[in-house]
């Protein structure tokens, strides 16, 4: 018995299924192909400012003051500072509270995110979890992994039996004088050849990144023990952007903030900090919640094989001394692939040519989805059609007479 019909319908049904969902990540994922370019230019006047001449910056517990100032409803969670002197040091607070940029040298608080940054975030929530962590992060985790079975069974179906060049051809090259059915079978097969190498990359990450299991399956599989799971834990900056939206309180602290760190002071545990690695590309300190914690730095390391290298530093806020220290090197397989995850997905892990790919792929996606969806509905229609017919045969037909199917 050939399995070909079994997969054919199994691809049908989840097609028919998850087609919507799947069609609006990949539209979703169209406009995020290039958001961290796109943010950066649109705020360009925020992020890059001219230092004055021999001027050194600021001490950061008083820029971060500056930035306290502006928003006193709002306590700090991250501040960034990328090495380029140009750059402006960056103060985020919080998944809701946005982000502030800051002139290192005058200490003037030039702006916010801009409302482009600010769409594009809404996309990527609604791209994640159609908004809600609860309600859509199960349907969107579905739907991927959906996708991933799509793939693996298109291709099945679309592999030609018989390596011919008019076999290859047909599901390798778009025919323009195709209409109706046959076209909409060619772009799915065509695209979905061409697709599907990236298209695995991008659903196998995005499987990781939707299901804890997925991740742990991929510590366990290099032999590294899997962290444990993040309940309310603050996430890092992103490296491209520098301006995160780390999860933190939003409830009101009016410590200063020279006294958040203990006796050492924010500045010298920042320079510490940049001791620990010589050459470091961006720094992002977690400011902490309370004086008595640890103080956590996030540095990225210029490390060319890897978009971003980021090592975790630890310090005691009283005596500046080391209480943890893990480098990118020394990390597990495990933790080192799981840092690949995210910049596959997005493509930046090859730079702008890997996020033009995803751009294309994800165009791909959205055509596979309704070629996909098109063809279901056609075939639904042709059964509507073959049923409305045996039905009026069935009722023309004289009592006693047997109607044939044929």
């Amino acid at each position: 018995m050939s399995v070909r019909p079994f997969v054919f319908w199994l691809h049908l049904l989840v097609g028919v299924t998850a087609g919507a969902m799947i069609g609006f990540m990949s539209v979703t994922g169209v406009l995020l192909a290039f958001e961290p370019q796109i943010t950066e230019w649109l705020e360009r006047d925020r992020r890059i400012v001219v230092p004055p001449p021999g001027a050194a910056r600021l001490p950061l517990e008083t820029l971060l003051a500056r930035a306290r100032e502006a928003r006193p409803d709002l306590r700090p969670s991250i501040v960034t500072l990328r090495a380029d002197p140009t750059a402006t040091l960056v103060v985020s607070f919080g998944r809701d509270g946005g982000a502030l940029f800051v002139d290192p040298y005058r200490g003037t608080v030039l702006g916010g995110l801009s409302r482009v940054h600010d769409l594009l975030h809404e996309v990527v929530e609604w791209h994640r979890w159609l908004g809600s962590r609860d309600i859509g992060r199960p349907i969107t985790g579905a739907a991927n992994l959906g996708f991933l079975g799509l793939i693996v069974l298109g291709v099945f179906l679309c592999w030609p039996r018989r390596w011919t060049r008019p076999a290859v051809r047909q599901v390798t090259v778009f025919d323009p004088r195709l209409r109706g059915r046959a076209r909409d079978y060619n772009w799915h097969t065509v695209i979905g050849i061409w697709c599907a190498p990236v298209l695995l990359v991008l659903t196998l990450t995005g499987v990781v990144m939707s299901y804890q299991w997925a991740g742990d399956l991929l510590y366990r599989l290099t032999g590294s023990e899997p962290p444990p799971p993040a309940a309310g834990a603050e996430r890092a900056a992103p490296a491209a952007g520098g301006a995160g939206r780390g999860v933190a309180g939003r409830a009101r602290d009016d410590r200063p903030a020279a006294g958040r760190a203990g006796d050492a002071g924010l500045d010298a545990l920042w320079a510490r900090a940049e001791r620990q690695v010589p050459g470091w590309t961006l720094i992002s300190l977690r400011v902490p919640a309370r004086p008595d914690g640890p103080v956590t730095f996030l540095i990225q390391e210029p490390v060319g094989w890897h978009p971003f290298p980021r090592s975790q530093l630890a310090l005691d806020p009283i005596t500046a001394e080391i209480v943890r220290w893990e480098p990118f090197a020394g990390q597990s397989l495990g933790r080192r692939l799981r840092s690949w995850v995210r910049p596959l997905h997005t493509g930046e892990a090859a730079g702008l040519a890997g996020q033009a790919v995803a751009l294309v792929a994800s165009g791909g996606a959205a055509v596979l989805a309704w070629t996909g969806l098109a063809l279901a509905w056609r075939r639904f229609r042709g059964w509507r059609r073959r049923v409305s017919a045996t039905g009026a045969l069935a009722s023309s037909a004289r009592p006693g007479q047997e109607v044939s199917a044929d």
